[in-house]
């Protein structure tokens, strides 16, 4: 390893005004100094731009830094620029005089910092420009995007490996916060001329809180995750563009300022929507995965997702937007078993060899086990990339915010049922066998005539597949066949299936028949019909006293008002959630909704 020159911790000072280096800095800075390609993985908010830019300024030499978003490239030069660092971007939304000032210092060696998009470094022969004016390294930010392994694959990214072969006689300096084991592989592949000197770090980031939630209301739930942050600045992220609007207009009307961000806003709106998130406080962006690439805002005290994300890759990414300061950070993430269906369902339809298809749902099967852990939240996410950890003692298993139960009987029937159904079925499968159902499948493989079969009716079906996923977290399952899939036993799943180890299971899995019940998906026609007309009359009435729907009456209470069909104002304070108040306010006018829908 090469040693760090002295004159690089007084830049440091200096230009920067640090006193000292963040953990990884000066290796990689070092490195960087010695000429040698590097590849550097490192988490969101520990000084990644830092390993380009100081050797910029010891040099006095050039480094291209090649850069996703034109937002993130001008804040970077106005950042250096105000360190008095001579920088430029070369972009669209430059002026013409602002490119042609750009390129006349680049020619007469004045530059130190230039940041290009990909595209833009093969347009405009801006590298034969380059090859006159000499850089030294070639810095690829976001270097994650050039593999199609990454969760930001951007194809114009496979170009920069062809632009560094033009430019010559050029160091390549690649950084990113994730990329797995697969992922460096192929950036390594597609970037460098030769293997680079890899730096892997921590990906632990400890002032970040971890907690998730089945969703149950969304809305309120993330309206009481926002109380606990008001006059903060977060990010709420959905998983479609119309959903941002809808939330952003909601948490409007709760007092909140919310704007929303996504790629098909007008380039004004979106423009404006993001400078005000990030130079105001107390904003909350809720957005697409189109926001947030480069954010580089410090002080993002909270990271919502309304929907699952798509990959642990993605999650990591998406939360590491807070708390880049340093201080503690809040995070909640929202999923049901629709969202799992969804992610799945799209990756099935991808037009993929079989091979990224495979990875791809064993990538999403991880998160789907992070979302159903019974352990510690940040011990499941850094075991993803291979790193252990202690239990951090914040997130919501740690804190007991999860009930978990021993779970060593249900475990032992599904256990069973992949044994002796020849461990090589998958969850739907087994869940039949164990409930007793008798599909064609079951009956065509025998395995209605098993021990097993029908041992588990207790329990729905999406609550066995449950059940199996956080088996194959524990290490009780393996994959059978990277083909196929399907699951088979490891000597852990043995020792629990034969009682010589215990296992400790997420309660919540079980207990969501008690809510399915009272949900309106599974009333009969009559019922839903009744419901149907309470939630206009509601909605009526939300309107005139200009609140929110569920102020006037929640769900759960008009569900049970269609089930109970009061016909009196007696009858109606036997409803769930119905007391004198709201009674006096609103009883003769469901009732009468009541009346009219029985008829």
């Amino acid at each position: 390893m090469p040693d760090l020159p002295p004159q690089a911790r007084a830049l440091l000072k200096s230009v920067f005004g640090y006193d000292d280096f963040r953990p990884g800095q000066a290796e990689i800075i070092a490195a960087a100094l010695a000429g040698g390609p590097v590849l550097a993985v490192m988490p969101t908010g520990s000084g990644k731009s830092m390993c380009y830019q100081l050797p910029a300024v010891m040099e006095e030499a050039l480094t291209v830094v090649v850069s996703p978003l034109i937002a993130l490239m001008r804040d970077q030069v106005r950042q250096m620029r105000a360190l008095g660092v001579s920088a430029a971007t070369l972009n669209s939304m430059n002026g013409a005089e602002e490119n042609d000032e750009a390129r006349r210092a680049m020619r007469e060696g004045d530059l130190r910092l230039l940041y290009v998009s990909p595209e833009r470094l093969m347009m405009d022969g801006l590298i034969a420009d380059l090859r006159r004016a000499k850089p030294r390294r070639l810095a690829i930010d976001e270097a994650h995007c050039v593999s199609e392994w990454g969760h930001d694959f951007r194809p114009e990214y496979r170009e920069i490996g062809r632009a560094a072969e033009a430019l010559g006689d050029i160091q390549v300096v690649g950084l990113t916060a994730t990329a797995d084991a697969a992922t460096r592989e192929d950036i390594a592949k597609r970037l460098f001329p030769s293997p680079p000197q890899l730096f892997l770090h921590s990906f632990d980031r400890p002032n970040i809180a971890l907690n998730f939630a089945l969703k149950d209301q969304p809305r309120r739930q993330l309206s009481r995750f926002l109380e606990r942050h008001k006059g903060e600045s977060g990010i709420v992220y959905c998983s479609s563009r119309q959903r941002t609007e809808d939330l952003a207009a909601y948490f409007q009307e709760q007092g909140y300022d919310a704007l929303p961000y996504h790629a098909g806003l007008d380039q004004a709106t979106r423009n404006r929507n993001g400078d005000r998130f990030l130079r105001e406080d107390g904003v909350i962006a809720v957005a697409t995965i189109a926001f947030g690439m480069g954010v580089n805002k410090p002080d993002v005290r909270f990271v919502a997702h309304a929907d699952m994300p798509s990959s642990v890759e993605s999650y990591y990414q998406e939360i590491g937007r807070a708390g880049r300061d340093g201080l503690p950070a809040d995070t909640l993430t929202l999923y049901s078993l629709d969202d799992m269906a969804f992610r799945r369902r799209r990756i099935d339809e991808k037009e993929v060899a079989e091979e990224r298809r495979r990875i791809e749902h064993e990538r999403f099967s991880a998160l789907a086990m992070l979302c159903e852990t019974p352990r510690c939240r940040r011990q499941t996410l850094l075991a993803y990339f291979a790193e252990e950890a202690a239990s951090c003692g914040r997130c919501d298993v740690c804190q007991g915010k999860i009930a978990v139960f021993d779970g060593l009987i249900p475990a032992q029937k599904a256990l069973s049922a992949v044994y002796r159904t020849g461990q090589r079925f998958g969850a739907n499968h087994l869940a039949d066998v164990l409930r007793g159902e008798a599909t064609d499948a079951v009956r065509r493989h025998g395995h209605d005539a098993i021990k097993t079969f029908g041992v588990g009716k207790e329990h729905s079906k999406q609550e066995w597949a449950s059940i199996l996923r956080q088996l194959f977290a524990a290490g009780a399952l393996q994959t059978a066949s990277a083909e196929h899939g399907g699951f088979a036993l490891t000597a852990k799943g043995e020792d629990i299936l034969f009682g010589r180890e215990t296992i400790m299971l997420r309660g919540d899995p079980l207990t969501r028949r008690e809510k399915r019940e009272k949900t309106s998906a599974n009333l009969d026609e009559a019922t839903d019909r009744i419901l149907t007309a309470l939630k206009r009359k509601r909605r009526e009435l939300a309107q005139e006293e200009g609140v929110p729907a569920y102020v006037i009456f929640a769900d759960r209470t008009l569900i049970d008002m269609a089930e109970k069909r009061p016909a009196t104002l007696d009858e109606m304070l036997s409803v769930h959630g119905v007391g004198e108040r709201k009674l006096a306010q609103f009883g003769d006018a469901f009732l009468e909704t009541l009346e009219e829908a029985l008829r």
